[in-house]
């Protein structure tokens, strides 16, 4: 039973990931030609492209890596390729989690009102700070990937298994060391963006009930385009926040090596990590008019297909 369920949510792995490489190639077809017909690259374009592009490679790489960890068990278990696709697989999610945690504080801050001078400061110089940011954000989650290429993994592994040596109590000094460093670097890659994300969504919220009192205070029977774009953009924050949590413990299991391989608790992490980019990926596709027309005019030509050689 163990191996039927063990299939099952591997074949959602590459069905997630299937559909996570089809929604944001489709959210980067639209931005990257959005942008080439303004000839202007927009905060939102900007961070559409950095963000579908990121987690397009990452469904790709998490897909190659299944189909190898099933097919080719000999190369893929060797140390070196082990570690080097662990280390491009964390530096993918390090920059996914980033990009889409500035995607928040972009939402913050063009849908949000606030009064204090460091909101209304990076409300105003947001456009010059995002490529920054990006570029800065990409850069850190190199800086915390490249580690896992290094002796700190391969001692994490090890750290449970017994030490036979004279110096044992000196190796498991300097073990305990490097475990604590390979903690840090896991919980500093995802926690950070993680808190951004937290922060622009409480901000949000609060600029939202703010904005709520103030409209029952003017008793107004028209509908109010800046309160239905709080809603909107808080429904879009708390659906990515309970897939982002989701992600995060997931990715924490398999990085620490919790369960063993192919077995069942692998498989349905193995299945969380690329559906959740994907579902969010669907999520920003069918709240955003100019990502939308991309399905619906594909089932439209394909109804019309279909009815054509009906007939």
């Amino acid at each position: 039973m163990s191996t039927f369920f063990t299939l099952l949510f591997l074949t959602i792995a590459v069905i997630g990931s299937m559909a996570g490489l089809l929604g944001n190639g489709t959210i980067l077809a639209v931005s990257s030609i959005s942008c080439i017909r303004s000839k202007i690259l927009s905060q939102f374009d900007m961070i559409m492209i950095f963000l579908s592009l990121s987690r397009f490679f990452l469904q790709a790489w998490m897909m190659l890596d299944l189909f190898l960890s099933l097919f080719c068990k000999t190369y893929y278990y060797e140390e070196n390729f082990l570690v080097t696709s662990r280390t491009v697989f964390v530096f993918l999610n390090y920059s996914s989690l980033w990009f889409s945690a500035w995607l928040s504080v972009f939402y913050c801050t063009k849908v949000a009102n606030f009064s204090q001078s460091l909101f209304f400061w990076l409300k105003q110089r947001i456009s010059s700070l995002m490529p920054w940011m990006l570029i800065t954000s990409t850069l850190f989650s190199l800086a915390t990937s490249l580690p896992f290429s290094w002796d700190v993994y391969n001692v994490y592994n090890n750290f449970t298994s017994p030490v036979n040596t004279t110096n044992s109590s000196e190796m498991r000094v300097t073990m305990k060391a490097s475990l604590f460093s390979f903690v840090l670097l896991c919980n500093t890659g995802t926690a950070l963006p993680l808190t951004v994300f937290i922060v622009s969504s409480i901000l949000l919220i609060r600029s939202l009930w703010i904005h709520t009192r103030q409209m029952q205070n003017n008793a107004s029977g028209f509908r109010d385009p800046s309160l239905e774009a709080h809603i909107r953009a808080i429904k879009s924050l708390f659906s990515f926040l309970i897939l982002y949590v989701t992600n995060f413990i997931s990715v924490f299991l398999i990085l620490y090596n919790i369960f063993p391989p192919l077995s069942l608790g692998e498989a349905i992490c193995t299945a969380v990590i690329p559906a959740c980019p994907a579902g969010h990926s669907m999520i920003l596709i069918w709240s955003n008019p100019k990502f939308r027309k991309v399905p619906a005019r594909i089932l439209q030509h394909a109804n019309c297909h279909i009815r054509t050689r009906s007939m």
